[in-house]
């Protein structure tokens, strides 16, 4: 039923936890093949992490436009889920995302795409704050960011061109293809790592975040955009 395809780059511990969840989706069927694509790593952990869970390794130019953009030429579902290396999926949201598969195939819901809930992996203050932030993003302008995953049927997906390889915003490049009334929100969450947020401080991190998406409106090429994400 689904593809998952999973970018990576020098991954770490964070990467098990990412497949980990989505173990009982494979015992149930729903999840059919994962494929890693790793763009460029020096410590060979994608590579032993998908021969340890039985998952399919390619290789890919560096950049997660390009990486996701091969791992869905790769594969053989006919819906497939993009997930960042370091996001962990809430338990049952195999159920959730069943459903809404269902549904569309059987007519009841137009041809769409769905990303889930943001949560971080912290405790305190600024990551509660961080996620609200996100929901309202969400909410006002339909506009989950790959953090969230994305799941979408691969005809959807080839009608919008697929992801363009481009360093970054490849995620909300598409989503903004796709169109509000294309796109539905889970229930479910998806857990990202807080380290980045640790490490430069939530405050700063959300800043760098929202000027290049800001930039990125006022169509500042991407590939200058890399410099201020860090």
């Amino acid at each position: 039923m689904i593809s998952v395809v999973i970018p990576t780059l020098n991954p770490d511990s964070r990467l098990v936890a990412t497949m980990t969840a989505l173990v009982p989706a494979v015992v149930k069927g729903v999840v059919r093949e994962v494929i890693i694509v790793d763009g460029g790593s020096s410590n060979g952990n994608a590579a032993r992490f998908a021969d340890l869970a039985g998952a399919e390794f390619i290789r890919a130019p560096r950049g997660r436009g390009s990486q996701l953009a091969a791992g869905a030429e790769a594969a053989r579902s006919e819906w497939l889920l993009f997930l960042h290396d370091d996001t962990v999926l809430e338990p049952g949201w195999e159920r959730e995302v069943s459903s809404f598969i269902d549904r569309i195939e059987l007519g009841g819901l137009r041809d769409a795409a769905g990303a889930f809930r943001y949560a971080v992996d912290d405790f305190g203050v600024f990551p509660r704050f961080l996620e609200n932030l996100v929901a309202l993003r969400c909410a006002l302008f339909s506009l989950p960011y790959g953090d969230q995953g994305l799941l979408i049927s691969k005809r959807l997906y080839r009608n919008l061109g697929g992801f363009r390889s481009i360093p970054l915003m490849e995620d909300v490049d598409i989503v903004r293809r796709l169109g509000r009334r294309q796109l539905f929100m889970f229930r479910t969450k998806a857990v990202t790592s807080a380290i980045r947020y640790k490490t430069d401080g939530y405050m700063l991190r959300i800043f760098r975040n929202l000027s290049c998406l800001f930039l990125y409106y006022l169509r500042v090429p991407p590939r200058y955009l890399v410099r201020l994400y860090g």
